[in-house]
């Protein structure tokens, strides 16, 4: 099975009240829990390591997990709060205020996160899980300690306005990158990371040689490439988004979404490998760019990080 590895929140996104003011309705979120869901609903065997509250909203999140098929034995339960995630829209784009003191999901230590099973060929690291401690350290050491017999994907999913010691955050992602088999970057986070006006094409080979084999970007509407272990770059075009019955449609989980359908055209039984990463064919990184485009697809055309599951998508 895939584990993945980091946050689950509340994503408190906006919404019309019935006497027609604004409000937030509050929906189970998160970058991590978002790929986890979408590969539950994809049919891929898989389950999340996250701190979840006892509250609510944790309940919340339990649920829509186990509604998902997503196992949640490497949950970690504490009467802290649940972490929230306010979220505005920008021409359908994605901005976020979080609340994330001392909550059960930031609060984990080391020591808390249960090993991985035997049952476990990969695990799935990023999000903001990643930038705060003491949850990043916790999360940084399994991927450490667990990288030699398991196939890791990271994607850090970067918000600027989130890190507060960024030189501790950049050495972090050094670290997991240098261990990572495969990184999923968007524009913005390549940008983040390597600044300047150098070619993406050249960046990619500069994250490529920090250790991961199969280095993925993420475009928006300009589609999605992937730079192979031996130097080939694949490129597809985005896919439309479905037409949304009630109108509504934004970006939210798009990316964590991609993530899920890349992994799921690589291994559809759960059953990902290094060796699968290391070994991809220009034909299998296309085919998996595709998937991962169409399913991020449908969550575009959706509110909010609503997966589709597998008898949906027209592919």
């Amino acid at each position: 099975m895939i584990l993945c590895c980091g946050e689950a929140l509340i994503d408190m996104l906006p919404a019309t009240a019935a006497d027609g003011s604004a409000c937030f309705a509050p929906c189970p979120g998160g970058a991590v829990f978002n790929t986890a869901i979408a590969l539950g609903r994809l049919g891929v065997p898989c389950g999340l390591a996250a701190g979840l509250s006892s509250d609510m909203f944790g309940q919340r999140l339990l649920e829509a997990l186990e509604a998902s098929h997503v196992s949640t034995a490497g949950c970690v339960i504490s009467a802290r709060p649940s972490t929230l995630a306010f979220v505005t829209l920008e021409h359908g784009e994605a901005r976020y205020a979080f609340y994330d003191e001392n909550t059960a999901g930031r609060m984990l230590a080391p020591k808390d996160l249960p090993q991985p099973g035997a049952s476990v060929t990969a695990l799935f690291f990023g999000g903001i899980s990643l930038a705060c401690e003491p949850a990043a350290e916790a999360f940084e050491a399994l991927a450490l300690q667990s990288h030699a017999e398991r196939l890791v994907m990271l994607d850090p999913n970067i918000r600027p306005a989130f890190i507060t010691g960024e030189t501790r955050y950049r050495r972090r992602l050094d670290r997991m990158l240098a261990v990572s088999d495969i990184v999923k970057l968007s524009e913005d986070d390549l940008g983040w990371l390597l600044p300047g006006a150098e070619p993406a094409t050249d960046k990619l080979a500069r994250i490529q040689a920090m250790g991961p084999p199969l280095v993925l970007l993420t475009r928006g509407s300009k589609g999605a490439a992937a730079l192979l272990p031996g130097g080939d770059i694949v490129q597809v075009p985005a896919r439309p988004a479905p037409a949304a019955a009630s109108g509504a449609g934004d970006t939210v989980g798009a990316g964590d979404t991609f993530n899920a359908g890349f992994l799921a055209a690589l291994a559809p039984d759960g059953q990902a490998s290094k060796r699968t990463a290391r070994s991809l064919t220009p034909k299998a990184a296309e085919a998996a760019l595709h998937h991962g485009a169409a399913v991020a697809a449908v969550t575009v055309s959706r509110s909010g990080a609503n997966p589709p599951w597998q008898h949906e998508l027209d592919l």
